[in-house]
């Protein structure tokens, strides 16, 4: 089937520079129940959110900051604070799933929303809705969507964002595979990915294997 990129290469994280994969026990363990098809409904989403705030931790290394003095009970403290806007662009609507969890940590955030589908014979991405915001060219926009298989959603995602004027773009996701990887650093290589776990590959259907099924059908209750 049309639209399936499929490495000529065994993957090697190595060879991608702008894969961050989080490796920690939590995620590990939240993800091994998250795949688990008895798990449903509000555990599902409790799951998503949990493992999202887990990759924003990680994401938000590098974020800048400035320093401040802040008073305290007793004096006045040397402390850092963010120093850049933040914004949110879940990719609709499994990427809904993944916006409650990080806005748990930064409920300041800006979100933005892009709506797209995927074309079951071409494989490709439709845009149905967008709303952004103006993009301060500072800010660190994260582009969020749970699965990462052919990589073509996550593309247009992007390019809708720095059409917007980000500039600091970042994208986040549960689960990819070497397809989806490989077509974000082709397309987009000055944008950082986040993900839980690099699975084995897409099936001739375009998703991925061993995977967790649709993760917006799933979020949803919508099979």
């Amino acid at each position: 089937m049309g639209g399936v990129n499929r490495p000529n290469q065994p993957f090697r994280a190595a060879d991608f520079p702008q894969l961050t994969v989080v490796e920690h026990p939590l995620v590990a363990s939240k993800l091994a129940a998250l795949r688990q098809p008895a798990v449903e409904g509000a555990e599902f989403r409790r799951l998503m959110s949990d493992i999202s705030r887990l990759l924003l931790w990680e994401m938000m290394r590098s974020f800048p900051t400035r320093d401040v003095q802040v008073p305290t009970p007793l004096g006045t403290a040397e402390a850092r604070e963010l120093d850049a806007p933040i914004v949110f662009v879940p990719v609709l609507r499994a990427g809904l799933g993944m916006l409650d969890g990080m806005l748990s940590l930064l409920d300041h955030a800006t979100v933005g929303h892009i709506g797209l589908y995927r074309n079951e014979e071409t494989l490709r991405p439709v845009t149905y809705y967008s709303r952004l915001p103006e993009l301060d060219p500072q800010a660190r926009v994260l582009v969020l969507d749970p699965m990462l298989a052919t990589g073509h959603t996550c593309v247009e995602a992007i390019a809708q964002v720095k059409l917007r004027g980000g500039r600091h773009i970042l994208h986040a996701n549960i689960v990819s595979c070497p397809e989806g990887i490989t077509e974000v650093a082709q397309q987009h290589p000055d944008v950082p990915v986040f993900t839980a776990t690099v699975d084995t590959r897409l099936n001739e259907r375009g998703y991925i294997v061993p995977g967790l099924g649709d993760a917006g059908d799933r979020l949803f209750a919508t099979f």
